[in-house]
């Protein structure tokens, strides 16, 4: 049974961290902070529900690059329990999907913990104040298959926060896989 994000807590500021990625360099929320926006993205490898809609996060994030608005995709699975989710696979994974954006490695999971990040996907979309305006799906998923007709629900709440720095006032809840805490 999938987990669903909470309704958006509009306003609520982005927390910093400094995380390494799979790039080897240690990334800041100020490091890709996007001109009209910023979208911070929890995911990880193994889970079906991400593996499902990677193509379109790319090409997702693609199209907010354009309009002013940076990504980030952190990682804070346990991957001593699932091992899928290691740093390593995370560098091939990226590589893999052709991650046009930054793959943190959360190893402690204090980031995920702070942003109170409860599934993969988990998706906080942030105006130009770094204000929580999003906390939304990326797109409909049947039998964990993506419905692809017109732009995502992401990217169309995303496109409204760079013009209006407001996210939508009705939004459908992300579902995935919980976040697999350490013990």
């Amino acid at each position: 049974m999938p987990i669903q994000t909470p309704i958006c807590d509009f306003g609520q500021k982005a927390y910093d961290f400094k995380l390494k990625s799979t790039d080897n360099e240690i990334i800041s929320l100020d490091n890709i902070k996007g001109e009209k926006g910023t979208l911070v993205m929890f995911i990880c490898n193994h889970c079906p529900y991400v593996k499902a809609i990677t193509r379109d996060i790319v090409e997702d994030c693609k199209e907010l690059k354009k309009i002013g608005i940076n990504s980030v995709a952190i990682c804070a699975n346990d991957a001593e329990n699932y091992p899928e989710d290691s740093f390593d696979n995370m560098i091939k994974f990226a590589k893999k999907n052709q991650f046009n954006f930054p793959y943190l490695y959360d190893d402690t999971q204090e980031i995920a913990k702070i942003y109170n990040a409860v599934c993969t996907p988990d998706f906080f979309g942030y105006n130009k104040n770094l204000e929580l305006q999003y906390r939304g799906r990326l797109r409909e998923l049947k039998n964990l298959v993506p419905i692809r007709k017109g732009d995502s629900d992401l990217l169309n709440a995303m496109k409204q926060i760079a013009e209006t720095d407001k996210g939508p006032e009705t939004q459908i809840p992300s579902a995935g896989c919980s976040i697999k805490w350490k013990q």
